[in-house]
């Protein structure tokens, strides 16, 4: 994915002053370590039911009985953090490609990470059936488990990276016009396609 922007200039001393400003911008760009370009908050329910269930055989014959009461039912909100950021501290001349008055940073793919997770527990719900025996903390921590994972598998559907990969864009072509280059000689690229195993680098759960 490519971000162009600048315009026709005066080639020659411009294109001296950017080859020798060159190293001094990458040092500007990595002075921005990591930069948080996108941040979602996003509020999901998690359910599970199950049915308490009678099942064999009589005379070779297989049966299956749901029991009368014998439901149980939960709904668990989990409300999430989510954001995505640009390491620029690896940002080096070979992120550089210099042609003529024309230059392409290729920047560091946008990384994802869940800083925090809550349950909002006075707003979970069971229903348990007289004849079952109440959700264990062991259950309920198993639910709350898929229901991060959940919010992580839904992270493609968010466009968090579309919406980080622009603000990097658009914090970084400032940095590089001061040094000398016209904005639509300028394009910013990043990669096109990156798997859910690559944007999310790391989830923490907080609180």
């Amino acid at each position: 994915m490519a971000f162009l922007c600048g315009c026709n200039g005066e080639k020659h001393k411009k294109d001296e002053i950017a080859i020798d400003t060159i190293p001094m911008m990458i040092h500007q760009i990595q002075k921005c370590s990591k930069l948080y370009a996108s941040e979602y908050n996003v509020r999901k329910i998690i359910t599970h039911d199950d049915q308490l269930k009678i099942s064999g055989s009589i005379i070779h014959q297989d049966f299956n009985i749901d029991l009368p009461l014998g439901k149980r039912k939960v709904a668990i909100p989990i409300e999430a953090t989510i954001k995505a950021y640009v390491d620029f501290n690896g940002f080096s001349k070979g992120n550089v490609q210099k042609r003529g008055d024309k230059i392409e940073l290729i920047l560091p793919d946008p990384q994802v990470v869940m800083t925090s997770t809550r349950i909002q527990h006075d707003e979970v719900r069971r229903y348990v059936a007289l004849t079952r025996r109440n959700f264990s903390d062991e259950e309920l921590t198993i639910y709350e488990r898929q229901g991060r994972q959940a919010i992580v598998n839904d992270i493609p559907k968010m466009n968090i990276i579309e919406t980080a990969r622009e603000n990097a864009a658009r914090t970084i072509i400032p940095i590089v016009t001061q040094m000398g280059f016209k904005e639509k000689n300028i394009t910013v690229t990043f990669r096109k396609d990156l798997s859910i195993k690559e944007l999310v680098k790391e989830i923490r759960s907080e609180g």
